[in-house]
Order: C-alpha cells, then structure tokens, then sequence
C-alpha cells in the first residue's frame, strides 16, 4: 500500500476537522475514573454494548474505593453483557485498590503509571491522558490501526509501529483529535468488511485500490474504442 505524503496527510486531517470540529469519544463517563474503567471495559467489546452496562455501575461506584468496596462479584452482575467480564471484573477491582494504594485514589496522567494499572496496555492508557487529560497521543485500535494502513497514513503490522507512523504525520495541534477522527472514520466510514468509498470524504487523497462502489453500481467495462486506443498505446515487441 502506498503511503500519503506529509502534506497529504494534513489534507486528510484537515477534511476531518472541517467535518466534525470537535470529535469525542462515544464511551459514557462523568470523571477520569469512569473513563478508564469504561475504555478497560470496552476491550473487544463495541461502546454501546459498555454504555449499556456502565450508567447502573456508576450510579453505585463512580471513585475507586467505590468500587473497591462493590467487590468482584457484584461489580460483575453489572457487566456480564459485556464480552470478558469476568477478567475485565477482577482487573477493575485490582485497578481501583492499586488507584487507592499507590495514587491518593486519583487516575494518575501519564502513559507509564496508567499502564502499571491492572489491565491497562498501552491503548487505554493512551485513551485516558488524551481524553481526560488532554496529552498528545493516538490510542490505536482495530479501527484506527485497519484506516492507517488502509489509506496509507500509517503503515505497520502492530499497533506500535502504525501509531509511530500516526504521531509523525499527524500535525502536532491536531494530535488531540486525530485518534477520534480515525476511529470514527472506521466505524461508520472506513468499515472492515466493505469500505464505504463511495461516501467518503478522503476517497480521492486515500492510497485504497480499487474503490469500492455504492450498492447496485459495477464497474464501468472497457469499451471496444478505448480497448483498442490502448493496443495501439502499448510498445511494440521487436527481436533483439
């Protein structure tokens, strides 16, 4: 897949913003302590399948030792339609007694100490200080990392390597954004089974060959005429 030049990439920000100023995460949460366990929560799992769940969790846990003194077992009652709830149950639990153990029972702001956290890798931490804290980062999900390879943004075959390449070609006043923009763009844009290319607004800066077209419409065959312009375009064979 060929990559977007510097100056492309920008263009490719530029529309974003142009179309969604001011991008958000689509997870419910009231304080940084919510936000986290709600992104730990969200682990393959989809944000509506967690905002179903989170609003009844918080109304009875919403701090650390909240939900320290809920426990294991009914903190899982609260999240068992969510995939993984009983590992995402104990790594909650074990987060807020380490939340109260070692941090004053606050979320703490940088990229290491949220990933000391139990359960926390690197793209939760990474959603946590740019969200709740506004620092300069890209969380890459299946989202972000399947539009950066596929528009040539960013390649790379892990997540590290594509947001290495993200946080090179993102132009530094938009890094705030940019992860929404692209996650966004994934879910109801860029989709993984069939890109919808005919309704995006990248579609003529994005490195992706062949385009996908609307339903209904197939690609346009070659007439004879221009079959026959490019037989006689091509080099003729000569013997050495």
């Amino acid at each position: 897949m060929a990559k977007l030049t510097r100056v492309a990439a920008a263009a490719v920000y530029e529309r974003f913003r142009a179309a969604a100023p001011a991008p958000a995460t689509e997870l419910a949460y009231r304080n940084s302590f919510e936000l986290l366990v709600a992104v730990v929560l969200s682990a393959q799992a989809t944000d509506v399948s967690v905002n179903k769940a989170t609003p009844a969790l918080f109304a009875v846990a919403d701090t650390p030792a909240k939900m320290l003194a809920l426990g294991e077992e009914r903190l899982g009652g609260y999240i068992k339609t969510i995939g993984l709830w009983r590992a995402k149950a104990k790594n909650v639990i074990a987060l807020s007694k380490k939340l109260i153990d070692v941090h004053g029972g606050k979320v703490p702001e940088s990229r290491e100490a949220l990933e000391s956290l139990p359960g926390v890798g690197r793209k939760t931490a990474n959603v946590v200080a740019s969200v709740a804290f506004g620092a300069p980062a890209i969380a890459v999900d299946t989202h972000v990392f399947r539009v950066a390879n596929r528009t040539g943004l960013a390649s790379g075959r892990t997540p590290r390597a594509v947001e290495d390449g993200l946080m090179k070609v993102t132009p530094p006043a938009l890094l705030h954004d940019a992860h929404h923009w692209l996650i966004l763009h994934g879910r109801y844009v860029c989709k993984a089974r069939r890109p919808e290319c005919w309704r995006c607004l990248i579609s003529d800066l994005c490195a992706f060959k062949p385009k996908e077209l609307a339903p209904g419409l197939v690609p346009k065959k070659k007439t004879a005429k221009k079959r026959a312009a490019n037989s006689r375009a091509r080099p003729k064979k000569t013997s050495a």
